[in-house]
């Protein structure tokens, strides 16, 4: 699969929470922006460092009206205890398909062991690609000031055209 670009409808994908909750992306974005974070796991400090950051700009991205969910390779358990020692509120999936979700959007993919390399996705009501960043190690990511920018920037352009 070729990366997506802007314009690019985001793939139907499904984030299961622990607990067994399945969360449908960008379903769960319809009316309002949405930002798709794929996860090295819970073991790298950037992606932990991301996640929390995210969770940090919650209450400031909600208010923008902009969703967050995020899915990486690590099982249920360590999942549910990585949320629960952060306080993550937002859809972090577990166990997720990494050869198929990188069939479907184009992300990179570690090997050996197997997981996805970040990639961060920002997504427009219609569930299009505003932007996308793709990542082929540990840095190299989106950060929550940087996509509430860019959905100021987007909705004070569309209304004055």
């Amino acid at each position: 699969m070729p990366l997506l670009r802007p314009s690019d409808l985001f793939p139907q994908l499904t984030v299961t929470v622990p607990g067994g909750t399945a969360v449908p992306v960008p379903g769960s974005f319809v009316g309002g922006f949405g930002v798709v974070l794929f996860n090295r796991g819970a073991w790298c400090p950037y992606c932990a460092a991301q996640l929390r950051a995210f969770q940090r700009a919650g209450d400031s991205l909600a208010g923008a009206g902009i969703g967050v969910a995020a899915l990486w390779a690590d099982d249920e358990e360590t999942t549910a205890e990585f949320t629960a020692r952060h306080g993550i509120t937002f859809p972090l999936g577990h166990s997720a398909d990494v050869r198929a979700v990188a069939a479907q959007t184009g992300a990179f993919l570690s090997e050996d062991p197997l997981y996805l390399q970040s990639a961060g996705f920002v997504l427009g009501p219609r569930g299009t690609v505003i932007v996308s960043v793709y990542s082929s190690g540990a840095i190299g990511r989106l950060v929550p000031e940087d996509v509430t920018g860019l959905v100021r920037y987007v909705r004070q352009h569309a209304a004055s055209s």
